[in-house]
């Protein structure tokens, strides 16, 4: 291995001949007293190129510790491979590239970064203050705390876990604090009063893995006024989307002998990330949607000439995911003016602001990843207003690539699909459930299947070939499955009744009592039972063009002795049918846009009238078709709720879990047709 590294580094120009080598090295005058091995061994190290190096570094041949040290050396050769300052956007991809092959510098910039600061904690480590830190590793430093006014007669009340923390373009940017426990709320709303926040970025859940990470700060709905210290507060807006939830609260503080008067006020927005949990790391084009929405909504609400203060952004520790969101933010930010990055310059950075930032190496490689989808990607969302005129733009051929916009993005989009092993999706490769599969090959991974948990007999597992889809405004909306076999229906029933999906649709007709695709919901008779436990009874059908309804009762029989001792009763639950009877088989496109169109706002209509459960989406092979309703559907909530169209970032989104969805050219250019039909026949029109 070292020999074709050297070989290739010898052929790129960046190693000099053995030859070259030798006289160099014995004729330099630095080595020319050099007589023991020891010294021998130090001169060959220092003279071995940073290709090769750098091999022997991933594939152990080296210490880590003696490179480590060797990189904080400037004048070291290895020291150039750590970026000294900013890069340039137009050369970043290729900083990527080199990390991507050199994997082992994620690591020797983290830990050159990391190493020890004198900075004191000595206010975090006083007695009445160490209760008021959830993680003893993520605490402030004393020379840029934020220092609370005292409140008379109360010790040490003028400490919060908060850090003030600069970005790359503006002195103490952020705040960032610690998500509050129960005795630090008053102590959090005193500083997001005192210091001006001009937005709250909340970055985990209150609850992760059944233990708190944060309490609820806020009133738990809009009818509800809480009270914290002398600050009051209510909730004004609430927005939901997939990934994240914005609120906008009222802060007023009111006379004390006379409650009714207010005497001050504010309005305050909260960005909530839900779905990142904690020491893992969220879908980057997830997190850089969040961001974009933070920045338009606080700057079209926060003007140039605003007083208000810094951006206060906390996780349940005010540590690893608050730095890596500090470490995109500022990126970005410094993108946006000077056209350049410095991910290391600006851990550096934080990590003499406050301990604990970026908590380890995957979560550095992700800011690295994050910004470099934001570089290849670039802004893929435009003004619904400019539809029509974008769509022709995008099928005029490119002259030197050859290739229309809709196909350099969809071949982006291929790229940047994620690849599944065979352990990822090990419950669908288990012996006792390849047979529930029409194609080995598209097998749900575990992270994101529905688990099945109604019990049917000893022979029956949790499985059933599906996935998880998140929508626009609410994650895990849809669940993508095959159409059942003879075998697996009573697993689909009981994927329905478990997920408590209020819609089933179906993308396809096949042949009436055709054997690969056997009937599985009652057409004939009033009643059907599929498998030993579920019984669906027929309540009502329409017939439209080229669109059929029906309305199922599902029941469930209890054969648990454990269930039955326990005097269990199953609820009988209602789900309507959709299915789309004018996309034949073997047709990549339906024959009628307008039809597909028209069953999208039917299903939404009727889960209007539900409590908006999943929304179960059927095609032939569990591939085809689902990916174009899911991502075409997230279209047009955007369009409805922001009146903006993003279909490269909706089926980037549904290929996340299955890559095989939207699987070629043709559905990838029809989902901006159904959008475009959406937004010319059925936008702001009554039905």
């Amino acid at each position: 291995m070292l020999a074709a590294a050297a070989a290739a580094a010898a052929a790129a120009g960046s190693v000099p001949s053995l030859k070259t080598s030798k006289r160099r090295s014995r004729s330099s005058a630095r080595y020319a007293d050099v007589e023991t091995t020891r010294q021998h061994k130090k001169v060959a190290l220092l003279s071995i190129p940073n290709t090769i190096k750098l091999s022997m570094l991933n594939s152990g041949l080296l210490s880590f510790e003696k490179i480590k040290l060797e990189a904080r050396d400037e004048n070291n050769s290895l020291s150039k491979t750590i970026p000294n300052k900013p890069i340039d956007t137009r050369h970043y991809i290729k900083l990527c590239e080199l990390r991507r092959k050199f994997p082992v510098l994620y690591k020797l910039e983290f830990q050159t970064a990391a190493k020890i600061e004198t900075n004191t904690c000595r206010h975090a480590m006083k007695k009445n203050n160490q209760i008021k830190n959830q993680n003893p590793r993520c605490i402030p430093y004393d020379y840029n705390r934020v220092v609370l006014k005292k409140i008379p007669g109360t010790p040490d009340s003028d400490y919060v876990n908060a850090s003030y923390v600069d970005s790359l373009l503006k002195p103490n940017a952020y705040i960032v604090t610690q998500g509050p426990v129960e005795d630090t709320v008053n102590a959090f709303w005193r500083m997001v009063w005192q210091e001006n926040v001009s937005a709250i970025i909340m970055l985990t859940k209150t609850f992760d893995f059944a233990k708190v990470m944060c309490v609820q700060y806020w009133p738990p709905n809009m009818e509800v006024h809480e009270t914290y210290g002398d600050i009051n507060i209510n909730i004004v807006r609430e927005e939901q989307l997939a990934n994240f939830q914005i609120r906008t609260f009222r802060l007023y503080k009111v006379k004390e002998d006379n409650p009714e008067e207010v005497t001050d006020e504010r309005l305050i927005l909260q960005f909530h990330y839900t779905e990142w949990y904690s020491h893992s790391c969220p879908f980057s084009n997830a997190l850089l949607e969040f961001r974009r929405r933070v920045r338009l909504v606080v700057g079209s609400t926060v003007s140039e000439d605003d007083t208000r203060g810094p951006m206060l952004v906390h996780c349940s520790d005010g540590g690893g995911r608050s730095g890596v969101y500090l470490s995109i933010d500022a990126n970005l930010e410094l993108s946006e003016e000077e056209e350049c990055f410095n991910v290391f310059g600006y851990l550096k950075k934080l990590k003499q602001s406050r301990k604990g930032l970026v908590e380890n190496v995957d979560q550095y490689k992700f800011v690295y990843d994050t910004l470099e989808e934001h570089v290849v990607c670039g802004k893929t969302w435009f003004p619904v207003s400019e539809l029509s005129d974008r769509l022709k733009a995008k099928a005029r051929r490119n002259s030197s690539t050859k290739m229309n916009e809709y196909q350099m993005e969809y071949d982006k989009i291929c790229k940047q699909t994620p690849r599944f092993t065979i352990g990822d999706c090990a419950g669908g490769h288990r012996a006792d459930n390849r047979e529930k599969n029409r194609d080995v090959l598209c097998v749900p991974p575990d992270n994101f299947r529905p688990y099945l948990t109604s019990f049917q007999g000893n022979a029956f597992t949790d499985y059933i070939n599906s996935v998880f889809v998140d929508g626009y405004t609410k994650p895990r909306e849809y669940i993508v499955t095959e159409w059942p076999l003879k075998h697996t229906l009573g697993e689909f029933w009981s994927l329905v009744y478990d997920q408590e999906c209020s819609a089933v649709v179906v993308l396809c007709q096949p042949p009436t009592n055709s054997q690969q695709f056997p009937s599985f919901w009652p057409m004939k008779s009033k009643l059907e039972k599929y498998g030993p436990v579920f019984s669906v009874h027929y309540a009502g059908a329409k017939n439209y063009t080229n669109i059929k309804q029906w309305e199922f009762k599902i029941n469930k029989k209890i054969v648990s002795l454990t269930e039955m001792m326990a005097g269990v009763k199953a609820p009988t639950r209602t789900v309507q049918l959709f299915q789309l009877t004018c996309w034949p088989m073997g047709h990549k496109v339906p024959t009628s846009t307008n039809s597909l169109v028209y069953l999208m706002n039917m299903v939404e209509m009727w889960r209007a009238r539900t409590d908006y459960g999943p929304v179960c989406v059927v095609s032939p092979d569990g591939r085809s078709r689902c990916g174009v309703y899911c991502a075409a559907n997230a279209c047009i909530e955007q369009v409805i709720q922001h009146g903006e169209v993003d279909v490269f970032q909706a089926v980037k989104t549904v290929r996340r879990h299955r890559p095989q969805l939207v699987e070629n050219m043709t559905e990838y250019k029809y989902c901006y047709d159904l959008v475009l039909h959406y937004v010319l026949h059925f936008l702001n029109k009554n039905d």
